[in-house]
């Protein structure tokens, strides 16, 4: 597949320059994503820089389907930095990919929150992945770039190894709006 080759040759030639275009960058970046409920339907409006995405429920929660769960947009996410990782720590060494796809599942419970049902975990279980890709190289080789990005895939990470959340909630009355923060 020549598109993911050209890819590869941009890549390294940005990693070579990476270290000039962030020297003098220490401090972590903040990013950020901004989410609102829409009109009668609470479809989720997702704001990240300039990008827009939606996630939805199904009729079953009360949803109307217009979008992906929040549940499945997570295993999206986690699929899509696991192939960048992967594309990232290839190009570095060099070792040409010709396709890489993965496929991400996870179980949820359905009655998960439901009066009565408190022992029913609400987060997804059983989160697996599937990585297939087609590449000459040997597969000692493919074996040494998954555990590369085993250990350095940032959502895969951040899924293995939580980091606390700390939530704030501005409830507005009206004119003098009240902070609280969240227990976590």
């Amino acid at each position: 597949m020549a598109g993911l080759r050209r890819l590869f040759a941009e890549r390294r030639r940005a990693q070579r320059r990476r270290p000039l275009a962030h020297s003098g960058e220490s401090a972590p970046r903040l990013i950020s994503a901004r989410v609102r409920a829409e009109g009668c339907s609470g479809l989720r409006h997702i704001q990240i820089r300039d990008f827009h995405l939606f996630t939805d429920l199904g009729p079953d929660c009360a949803g109307f389907d217009l979008g992906p769960t929040p549940f499945e947009l997570q295993l999206g996410a986690l699929g899509s930095c696991l192939t960048q990782t992967f594309l990232c720590h290839a190009a570095a060494r060099g070792v040409v990919v010709e396709r890489i796809e993965v496929e991400v599942t996870g179980r949820i419970d359905p009655l998960a929150g439901a009066p009565g049902q408190d022992q029913r975990p609400a987060t997804p279980r059983d989160i697996r992945y599937t990585l297939h890709v087609t590449s000459p190289a040997s597969a000692d080789e493919v074996a040494r770039l998954r555990d590369a990005v085993e250990r350095s895939c940032p959502i895969l990470n951040l899924l293995v190894q939580p980091q606390p959340i700390r939530g704030t909630i501005v409830h507005d009355l009206g004119p003098a709006p009240e902070v609280a923060a969240s227990p976590n």
